[in-house]
């Protein structure tokens, strides 16, 4: 059942059912429009909020390397964990590219912000003035730009597999690893299907699943998800990549990712502590040996689980 209401200046849509994701635990939210753009609902998902008591809030970006994936992606492990912390979590939709480019996602990034400050008090007892993000893979790069993106910065941040570059070679030349599977011609990609501007897209059966893989196989991702061609115009990604944009006003910073990595590898999370190291930043960095992209779904795995709780740790510290 959905239920609209507005107030002035937002709209907002309730949903009033729990979350069934998969074969995830059933967890109560709910769901409101934080932007409308071009007719279409840019939704969050708020799980553990009550206007009557103020919490501190942890904004969920998913991952999907800007192209796919939705806010529903959230690991209910981990958030049942952060709800028992003490958080309202807010898992958050944006627009996906290439229908739209990495400004426009950072947009959506920023507006999702201001509305958890503005309406977040109000509608689920958000602490504007306790703001941390988590996210993964890509939804790790999001948060990551957070750090500089987002006025007033976020208290900590927590980047699972993420990354601060979007235009080095390891993005911008044909990947080896995805150069081992069969080949996808530009047709097949998608790239050219006109498909409408979405803020949640599934990675299968849809015209552009395999648009990332073509992407990688051609060393395309930054020309097509930030429109730009890096090599003729590379000052235009400079706000956009977290590790440039490093200083004594970075949040905290966890970060952890696997040394087996081969979607991201585990050198941006070096060169992002190295970054936050020299401009004086508190952070952590956890390798966890032998990990690939998306370990933290092996939640049995006993460094996945010492590693969670040295999260849960960390935004104890510096989240409230």
């Amino acid at each position: 059942m959905k239920l609209f209401f507005l107030i002035p200046g937002i709209a907002i849509l309730v949903l009033i059912q729990p979350l069934s994701y998969g074969a995830r635990t059933t967890l109560p939210h709910d769901t409101y429009v934080y932007k409308n753009v071009d007719n279409l609902d840019v939704e969050a998902d708020v799980y553990g909020g009550n206007p009557t008591v103020t919490k501190p809030v942890l904004v969920y970006i998913h991952g999907g390397a800007l192209v796919a994936g939705t806010r529903k992606m959230i690991r209910s492990e981990q958030l049942q964990a952060y709800l028992n912390a003490g958080f309202v979590v807010v898992s958050i939709d944006y627009r996906l590219a290439p229908e739209v480019k990495i400004p426009q996602i950072a947009g959506d990034l920023k507006d999702a912000f201001a509305w958890i400050a503005k309406a977040g008090p109000t509608l689920f007892g958000a602490d504007p003035d306790r703001i941390s993000v988590v996210g993964q893979s890509a939804g790790g790069y999001l948060t990551l730009l957070s750090g500089h993106f987002i006025k007033p910065r976020p208290k900590a941040l927590i980047s699972y597999y993420g990354y601060g570059d979007i235009i080095g070679p390891w993005y911008s030349e044909p990947d080896p690893h995805y150069c081992k599977k069969p080949a996808v011609s530009e047709e097949e990609s998608g790239k050219h299907v006109d498909t409408p501007v979405v803020a949640n897209r599934p990675f299968s059966d849809n015209p552009k699943a395999k648009f990332y893989l073509w992407c990688r196989q051609n060393g395309r991702w930054p020309i097509e998800v930030g429109g730009v061609d890096p090599s003729k115009d590379p000052d235009f990604f400079t706000p956009y990549m977290p590790v440039l944009n490093i200083d004594k006003r970075y949040p905290p910073t966890f970060l952890i990712h696997g040394d087996k990595d081969t979607d991201v590898p585990h050198e941006q999370s070096v060169l992002m502590a190295e970054a936050l190291d020299k401009a004086g930043v508190e952070y952590e960095f956890l390798t966890i040996k032998d990990g690939g992209h998306g370990f933290d779904w092996q939640k049995d795995d006993p460094q996945v689980a010492a590693g969670f709780a040295k999260i849960l740790d960390f935004l104890e510290k510096h989240g409230k």
